[in-house]
C-alpha cells in the first residue's frame, strides 16, 4: 500500500528545496500566467486550506489570512500545518472542496501531485535541478495517467505534449500536465 503521506512529506521537501533557490520571484514560470511569486503563492495557499478542511469546514465556511510579505517563510509555517494535519487525518473521511465531496485520500492524492508538479514547475522557473523523487512522479503517474483524458478535459493543464513512449516516467509525467521536460 503506498503511503500517501511520505509522498506528501517528500513532494514538500522537493518544494521547499526549490523555495529556497529562488532569487528572481518575479521570473516566469512554465505556467505561463505566473511569475515564480504567483506559484510559490498558489502553493502556499493551497496548503493554508488543508488544516480547515480536514476538520470538516467547506470552502464557504473559510475565510483564508492574505499571505505575508515573506513567501518563503510563508511556505515553511503553512507547509508544516498542513503536514500535521495530514498526520492527524481521518483518510476515510470526507472533504468538501469547492467543486466536490471527496475521501480524504484522493485529497490527498491530489495534495502529492499538485506539489510535485509545481515543484518541477518552479526548478525549471529557478534553472535548478529538474530532477524529483522517483517514488513521488511513479505514484503520481498511478492517479494521473488513468484519468489522463479527465484532466486535459478541467482546463487545469496546458494541452499534454507529445513524447516517445519510451522516455522517462518523469517526462511522461510532466507531459501529460502540458509539461515540456525534453
Amino acid at each position: 500500500m503506498t503511503d500517501w503521506i511520505a509522498l506528501l512529506r517528500t513532494a514538500h521537501s522537493e518544494f521547499t528545496a526549490r523555495v529556497d533557490a529562488v532569487t528572481d520571484w518575479e521570473a516566469p514560470t512554465p505556467d505561463t500566467e505566473w511569475s515564480v511569486r504567483d506559484l510559490v503563492a498558489h502553493v502556499t495557499e493551497e496548503q493554508q486550506w488543508v488544516p480547515l478542511l480536514l476538520s470538516g469546514k467547506t470552502p464557504a465556511d473559510c475565510t483564508l489570512a492574505p499571505l505575508g510579505d515573506d513567501l518563503a517563510a510563508e511556505w515553511r509555517r503553512l507547509s508544516a500545518e498542513a503536514l500535521t494535519a495530514w498526520e492527524a487525518a481521518d483518510l476515510k473521511g470526507d472533504v468538501h472542496l469547492s467543486s466536490d465531496t471527496v475521501p480524504a485520500s484522493e485529497y490527498l492524492t491530489e495534495q502529492v501531485g499538485d506539489v510535485t508538479i509545481h515543484s518541477w514547475d518552479l526548478a525549471r522557473a529557478t534553472g535548478t535541478d529538474e530532477s524529483l523523487d522517483d517514488s513521488l512522479v511513479s505514484a503520481v503517474w498511478t492517479v494521473f495517467e488513468p484519468q489522463a483524458d479527465v484532466l486535459q478535459a478541467s482546463g487545469l493543464y496546458a494541452a499534454a505534449v507529445a513524447v516517445p513512449d519510451d522516455a522517462p516516467l518523469r517526462i511522461r509525467l510532466l507531459a501529460l500536465t502540458g509539461r515540456d521536460a525534453a
